[in-house]
């Protein structure tokens, strides 16, 4: 067992010589630009895939609990001995992350590759004594910057497991996270997790504000590579990435996913009437906006499904799309320790016309507040060919909602539940006010439509709670398993709201 003595015996050393400039630690050099890893991932692409061998069996098969037992010592953080605005920490593999990622500090054209060295984490006695091994390594790493004050770092960007990696906004807490890629989510032939499986972190210098890492992407269909230049903002200000992809397929992509993003929706005042909790709402995101290619800003509320159900916005060149969390009071949720008013937005915006596809929206039934259940991405119309390149490259703004988007009235709860004679179901959608609506709402065009069902006339109303309006409308689906509804507010033909769209279902 490793004891608590030694480690801090161990760490007494390591402040003396930190741990990132041990030569011992440190086991390969080598020349690096930032077309390395493009030129990598072309060649990795003609040859069959092999996994990164996985890491000793015995941390695979630890417990949650005792997994937790073990953690890395930020003062054994790269580059915490030195006058840099960025510092790193590691985290060790196992549990759920059997294959371990190379990573690799570059600074004048070096690329210098990190070995595993337990002795950068602190145990509890508790922890058990496993074996090293040559497979064993790390499992991604966290940034840290000095965010509010110049003499704290904080973290605000991690990478770990699979292609993940997830940020928050300055005074925020992490909610959802993002891929590199997704591949097959929702087919019925199973969905594919191709891997980040070496990073290259630049040393940033005394004065930078933008932080540059980058990432090699593989698995069976296809390779990758990745450049990620990340900046932080002041308080309230989000955490933007600018990402530039260039994929280089295995095997023909019929079904892939640019800038993918994975949330959480338990339920809200859609389908409350299906948990008992005492909380109003659970979700790390409650709906997912786009701007699409005409200019329309659309608003889609989230849903909790009883079985997968998979979305399709049809679109030309988007100007952008992202999973957002508007409700941000504190007594939205009523949870003093998950603090979901705090979980950040993500947008997407591309850098470059993305062509002809579709904004993919898959919605996963859980039972459960720990899963993650909704996957939001772009999916190019055309497949991506074997032996071919594709680029792409876009901005990912990780805060509050973005910035320069359409000023029309929006969408900000969807309440559905049955009227008081219980056999309509009944949607009350609130929007925020707008200087374009009139005073007598009467002037006000209505759009309401359905692909089935018998709709009600809408019912627009100013509601004194939140000082916005409510539109109301009921729905008698007859038959109908499921029901795909639109409303929008118009004045003198101009639209004065977000599109709002919802699908019911039994």
């Amino acid at each position: 067992m490793i004891s608590r003595r030694a480690l801090l015996a161990s760490m007494a050393a390591a402040a003396a010589c930190p741990a990132w400039a041990k030569p011992e630690l440190v086991i390969a050099e080598a020349p690096f630009t930032p077309d390395t890893v493009v030129d990598m991932a072309r060649t990795l692409a003609q040859s069959a895939y092999e996994p990164v061998p996985q890491i000793p069996q015995e941390w695979l098969d630890l417990t949650y609990d005792q997994f937790a037992h073990i953690w890395f010592d930020p003062r054994n953080g790269i580059w915490v001995d030195e006058d840099r605005p960025l510092k790193m920490d590691l985290f060790n593999a196992g549990l759920y992350v059997p294959r371990p990622a190379q990573v690799n500090l570059v600074e004048d054209g070096t690329a210098k590759t990190l070995g595993f060295d337990i002795n950068l984490f602190e145990t509890t006695d508790e922890f058990p004594d496993l074996p090293i091994g040559d497979t064993m390594g790390y499992s991604g790493f966290r940034l840290r910057a000095a965010l509010n004050s110049p003499d704290i770092f904080e973290e605000f960007v991690v990478f770990q497991g699979a292609s993940y990696f997830r940020a928050i906004g300055n005074g925020q807490t992490y909610g959802l996270s993002a891929r590199g890629l997704a591949l097959r989510t929702g087919d019925p032939n199973g969905e594919e997790f191709p891997d980040f499986t070496k990073f290259w972190i630049e040393a940033a210098k005394p004065g930078d504000t933008e932080y540059v890492v980058h990432a090699l992407l593989d698995g069976p269909s296809t390779t990758g590579a990745y450049t990620f230049r990340i900046s932080h903002g002041e308080v309230g200000e989000p955490t933007v990435m600018d990402v530039a992809v260039t994929l280089f397929p295995r095997v023909d992509l019929m079904h892939v996913g640019v800038g993918p993003l994975t949330s959480m929706f338990l339920f809200d005042e859609t389908n409350r009437n299906r948990f008992d909790d005492f909380r109003p709402a659970v979700h790390d995101s409650e709906g997912l906006l786009i701007l699409n290619g005409n200019g329309e800003k659309i608003w889609r509320p989230l849903a909790n499904p009883t079985r997968v159900q998979v979305s399709s916005f049809t679109d030309m060149d988007p100007q952008g799309f992202g999973l957002m969390q508007r409700n941000r009071t504190a007594d939205d949720y009523a949870d003093l320790e998950a603090h979901y008013e705090s979980r950040p937005s993500l947008w997407i915006t591309p850098k470059e016309g993305w062509g002809k596809g579709v904004v993919e929206l898959v919605e996963i039934p859980a039972d459960k507040e720990i899963y993650d259940n909704i996957v939001a991405y772009w999916r190019p119309s055309e497949p991506l060919m074997t032996g071919s390149e594709h680029r792409f490259s876009y901005t990912m703004a990780w805060g509050d909602e973005p910035t320069g988007l359409p000023e029309v009235a929006r969408v900000t709860n969807t309440r559905v539940g049955k009227g008081f004679d219980q056999v309509k179901t009944v949607f009350a959608i609130d929007f925020t006010d707008h200087p374009d609506l009139p005073d007598d709402l009467d002037e006000v065009s209505l759009t309401i439509r359905s692909n089935t069902g018998e709709i009600s006339p809408g019912i627009l109303q100013r509601n004194p709670g939140t000082g916005g309006v409510r539109l109301a409308f009921s729905l008698l689906p007859g038959d109908a398993q499921a029901v795909e509804m639109r409303a929008q507010m118009h004045v003198n033909g101009t639209p004065v709201s977000e599109v709002w769209l919802y699908r019911w279902t039994i």
